[in-house]
């Protein structure tokens, strides 16, 4: 059987036995881009992506097909395949490595098995066609380019999911911690954990000399932070299980600034370090969303190593209620005036649910001033068919005789929504919040313009670094548009996170996956 390594140095292997290529760099490289494209390409393509033409680049095709046709043909079984056309390799998919790895990862890492994640680690043998650059050839380079940064990211997600289950085996996970580190050595979060697994075998000496090592490559980029001081400090003992913490309120300063439109809105900044804004989503409010359980553990993750600029939108909150207009403009006045009072330069954005058309948007209008977007459980359409059109109708009637009465059984539908993994008093919780968050009318005028969001046309606009995050089970809003947004933003991150919470709960695996992504991404 005939199979190629991508991942890696690029190498041909005939049932086991490596395979002589030919020396011709551009021979071997046609032979990795079709085999890593996996379908056949037009002779003209072939010819503009690897020779110039005064080099008689049909010519130059042809050659290097019959060398490859004498290395990887056997008779009546041949591998290249060409007519007047087009050109390709005969192939399947798990006689390539790199598309081995993407058939297995198709649904997403958190399904895959640790077997399976441990087998397609072992397969990434250095980084995509790391013996194989172009630069004479500068459209081809560029795919390698990104090719090898697609490559790089799949096993980042493998290295550091192995890591998150085999971390109670400190001896079995080491070996993967290194790898991130090698892989990813500007990533705290990377040198964190292979602290954090020599600790654990006692190897404190070597733990202490890798802290040294991370303060040298983390020195550009600021340091090593309360994350790798955490890691550093080896466990006497056992650690107990943790208790949870109580909701109580990180200190926050709030201010109020006003839109152009006259409309006060209420902005809060906590914590310290570089500046995240978060834009606001459905009902929040400054003060009461500390005091929740729905929301305190998610904030103090926000605010642990950043200045959290966040702000109650007009409706909601600290802000005024009584309001003119409320849509999608009406929010985004809201957002831009928040940052212009904040007096931020650059900064990264996070977008919750419908907080990500305002996020979108100011980073389409503003590219310069936003370093990354991060969205989480976001959509870029509210539904327009008639089913959804008469749907939220006839939520927005329930809400209107619902929201303020004393029996929560209409708020209990919208938990069910948001949290439906939530215990009874989580649900509770939640409900209450949202009766002191807003009037009646307020909370049925946001949930119609909501529904009317539209922000699909800027997405191909995006040009700056963009993580979108979703959970699988999403009943408030389907993973399906999280895919959307991933597949429409230039060069996105589409990560599935586990469990069915529309907002992440403390003690469920999907917000300790979200802290660590965000992380790594704003670190990146």
């Amino acid at each position: 059987m005939l199979t190629i390594r991508l991942l890696g140095e690029l190498e041909v292997r005939q049932d086991g036995a490596p395979v002589l290529l030919p020396p011709s760099r551009k021979t071997r490289a046609l032979l990795a881009y079709l085999a890593a494209t996996g379908r056949p390409e037009r002779r003209e393509r072939l010819c503009e992506l690897l020779w110039d033409v005064p080099d008689d680049p049909r010519g130059a095709l042809r050659w290097s097909l019959s060398k490859l046709r004498s290395v990887l043909d056997r008779e009546g079984a041949p591998v290249v395949t060409a007519d007047r056309n087009q050109v390709g390799v005969r192939l399947e998919p798990g006689q390539v490595d790199l598309f081995a790895v993407r058939a297995a990862l198709r649904d997403g890492v958190d399904g895959a098995a640790t077997q399976i994640l441990e087998s397609l680690a072992a397969m990434f043998a250095g980084p995509f066609l790391a013996d194989l650059d172009l630069p004479q050839s500068p459209e081809l380079q560029s795919w390698i380019a990104a090719t090898r940064e697609e490559a790089r990211r799949l096993h980042a997600d493998i290295l550091y999911i192995l890591d998150d289950r085999l971390a109670a085996d400190p001896e079995r996970a080491l070996p993967y911690a290194r790898q991130l580190v090698r892989l990813d050595p500007w990533a705290e979060s990377a040198w964190a954990r292979l602290i954090e697994r020599l600790n654990a075998l006692g190897r404190h000496q070597e733990a202490e000399a890798q802290y040294t090592a991370a303060g040298k490559a983390l020195a550009d980029i600021g340091g090593p932070t309360r994350r790798l001081e955490r890691a550093r400090q080896p466990a006497a003992a056992p650690p107990a299980p943790p208790k949870p913490a109580p909701p109580t309120a990180m200190r926050q300063d709030i201010r109020f600034c006003r839109t152009a439109d006259g409309v006060r809105i209420a902005y809060a900044l906590a914590g310290e370090g570089p500046p995240l804004v978060k834009s606001a989503n459905w009902m929040n409010h400054l003060e009461y969303d500390w005091e929740s359980p729905i929301f305190a553990h998610f904030l103090r993750g926000l605010a642990e190593d950043r200045q959290l600029l966040r702000y109650d939108a007009r409706g909601n909150g600290l802000s005024d209620w009584d309001v003119g207009e409320v849509g999608q403009e009406a929010w985004y006045a809201d957002f831009e005036a928040v940052i212009e009072a904040s007096g931020f330069d650059r900064f990264p954005i996070l977008g919750l649910s419908q907080g990500a058309a305002s996020a979108i948007t100011y980073a389409v209008r503003h590219p310069e001033r936003v370093t990354h977007l991060v969205l989480h459980g976001a959509f870029a359409a509210g539904r327009r068919d008639p089913a959804g059109i008469a749907e939220r109708k006839a939520m927005s009637t329930l809400i209107r005789g619902g929201w303020a009465q004393e029996n929560p059984a209409f708020r209990q539908l919208f938990a069910s929504l948001f949290i439906p993994g939530a215990t009874h008093d989580l649900a509770d919780a939640f409900n209450e919040l949202q009766r002191r968050t807003t009037s009646a009318e307020c909370a049925a005028r946001y949930f119609e313009a909501a529904g009317q969001l539209d922000v699909l046309e800027l997405l191909p606009k995006v040009s700056v670094p963009t993580l979108v995050l979703h959970s699988r089970g999403d009943s408030m809003v389907p993973i399906e548009a999280g895919r959307l947004l991933a597949a429409a933003i230039p060069g996105a991150r589409f990560v599935a996170l586990p469990g069915q919470n529309h907002m992440l709960l403390e003690d469920e695996p999907a917000t300790p996956r979200f802290f660590e992504e965000l992380r790594r991404f704003l670190d990146s």
